[in-house]
Order: structure tokens, then C-alpha cells, then sequence
């Protein structure tokens, strides 16, 4: 479906972009893996202005159910109005000016989150949802708006429900809505050129090979390889899209693995250990102390106190 017609005009480039989290947060502190609030939370606390900025690691989409925005996405600025989302892949700089009391949601996401324990199609759907930054209206299709506004309202209810932040219907949800914007985006164009799309492609395939070696334990050297990459070429795709390494990536999400078999299992930590891969619970313990800074014991009896990682 085309961009709505609007008005349109380019911006002066600046020399210094502000990083943040989300938006007014310190772009190193620990990102939720998904987060999801009213355009108003935010935008009124700064007078309905979101100044431009970028994220590392974090896509968003921005759903405008009514009202009125100017936004800014890389150095092009455009008026529209909803119903319509806003598709923010990283490192693309956006701004809005929203009109006052503007209706709508902002999803905050990663990339872990989509294709963590799915298969390949979820990859590849979230690849085709942020190939590129986006303004997808649906003003002339309300059936598809009225979809949309629906899942992302179910999306907020169970966000916002207690201890459900890691339940698998706030997963299923979110990815619905990604889903769904695969059906609204223009057809794929020729991006071979497009250096940013070609490495957030990788690294998403990078992450699909995780999740399928996981417990394996595979060397960074295996998933280079894999991808026909070297392992210092990894490394730096990793940070360019993550801001992470690449080990960084696999423990955070082996880490991950952890946390959940001791909270909604029984198994003893042993057994856990050599379910995740390593050799010894000695190692294990150790492994997810320095991650954690405490021992698995210790989190599966304070669990309150130690929230998964990446789920904030």
C-alpha cells in the first residue's frame, strides 16, 4: 500500500544525534525486549514533541489510531494522520510533533524477541516488517485498522497484566502485529545496495541460528561459518545492530534459558546445567553468577528479586 499523500520536506543534516533506550533514557541501560505505551505517556511530558533521536537494537512501531503528527524519519519530514503505523527500524533517526491528545500506541521491541524459540518464517517476517523505515496508512482500509488497533489494545492489556511481562500470549500478540504489517508493506525493491538492510538481515539469521544451537553450545567460530562470515565480521555486525557482541548475544540468551528452566521447572540445578549444555554445575553456577550476581539457587528463591534478562 503507498504512503499517504503529505506534506514533505528535507530536514538539515545534524551533527550530533542523541542514543537513547527509549525515548529520555540512557541508551546504555538494560532494554526491555518489549514494551508497549499510550503516544501520551511520553510525548505530553515534552509538550507532544518527541525531538529526533535513534535506537540502537530496538525497533518500534508507532500506531497513530487518530490525530494528527509531523514526522521526521531520517532527514524527510511528513504530515499524516491516522489511522496509520510508523515502522522505526535502529539507527534510523526519527522525531514527531504529535497534534494534542493524539490516540495511539508505541511497541518497542528487539530483534531476540521475535525469533526466540520460533522458526524461520518469524525471521523473515520481521526482516520484510523493518526493511526500511516506513509510513504505512490504513485509512483506506478500516477492516485492517480496526485488526490493528485491536491486537495492539489486547497487546497493552496483557502487558500491562501482573507477572505477564514473560507470559507467551504478550509473544504471540506482539508478533501478530508484525505479522499483520507484513501484509500492509510494499512490495520488497532491489536492496542488494543497502548495507544497514543486508547486516540487520545477517544478524537476524545470526539470531535464528541461536536459537536452533543454543543448547549445543556452539562457538562463535560454528556460527560465523555458518553465515560465511569472519568471526571478527560477526562481532562488528553484532554491535552495529545490537550494540552487543556477538557472545554477548548468545550468553544473554542462554542466560535467559536459565532463568526460565529454574522458575517454571523442578529440575535440580545439576540437571539444568547439563540440559543448557555445560559440563559441570560448578561451571554452570559460576557462569550464571557472573551474569546475574547470584547463584541459581539463590534466584530460584528470590525470583522477585532478579527479573529475567532483557524483560526489565
Amino acid at each position: 500500500m503507498p504512503n499517504p499523500p503529505s506534506r514533505s520536506r528535507r530536514k538539515p543534516a545534524r551533527s550530533s544525534i542523541p542514543a537513547f533506550a527509549l525515548y529520555g533514557e540512557d541508551a546504555t541501560s538494560d532494554k526491555e525486549v518489549l514494551h508497549i505505551e499510550e503516544v501520551r505517556a511520553r510525548s505530553s511530558l515534552y509538550q507532544w514533541e518527541i525531538s529526533p533521536h535513534i535506537h540502537k537494537g530496538l525497533y518500534q512501531v508507532l500506531w497513530v489510531q487518530k490525530g494528527a503528527v509531523e514526522v521526521q524519519l531520517d532527514e524527510t519530514v511528513q504530515s499524516v494522520e491516522g489511522p496509520l503505523a510508523i515502522v522505526v527500524p535502529p539507527g534510523v533517526v526519527h522525531g514527531f510533533k504529535f497534534a494534542r491528545d493524539t490516540d495511539g500506541l508505541v511497541l518497542s521491541l528487539s530483534a531476540r524477541f521475535m525469533v526466540e524459540g520460533e522458526f524461520q518464517p518469524v525471521g523473515e517476517a520481521f526482516c520484510a516488517a523493518f526493511e526500511t523505515a516506513a509510513l504505512l496508512s490504513m485509512a483506506e482500509d478500516k477492516g485492517l485498522a480496526t485488526r490493528m488497533a485491536h491486537l495492539l489494545q489486547n497487546l497493552v492489556t496483557e502487558f500491562h497484566t501482573p507477572a505477564s511481562s514473560d507470559a507467551p500470549v504478550v509473544q504471540w500478540l506482539a508478533r501478530s502485529v508484525i505479522w499483520l504489517l507484513t501484509q500492509v508493506r510494499p512490495a520488497r525493491g532491489d536492496t542488494r545496495g543497502n548495507r544497514t538492510l543486508r547486516n540487520r538481515r545477517v544478524f537476524t539469521r545470526f539470531l535464528q541460528l541461536v536459537e536452533q544451537h543454543l543448547l549445543e553450545q556452539w562457538s562463535l567460530a560454528q556460527y560465523a561459518t555458518r553465515l560465511g562470515l569472519p568471526t571478527q565480521r560477526l562481532n562488528r555486525l553484532a554491535r552495529e545492530v545490537s550494540n552487543q557482541s556477538a557472545l554477548e548475544v548468545v550468553h544473554e540468551r542462554l542466560t535467559r534459558e536459565a532463568c526460565r528452566r529454574l522458575i517454571y521447572t523442578t529440575a535440580p540445578v545439576g540437571t539444568i546445567a547439563a540440559e543448557l549444555g555445560f559440563e559441570d554445575a560448578a561451571y554452570f553456577s559460576r557462569f550464571f553468577k557472573r551474569r546475574l550476581g547470584c547463584t541459581p539457587l539463590t534466584f530460584r528463591q528470590q525470583r522477585d528479586h532478579y527479573p529475567l534478562p532483557g524483560l526489565g
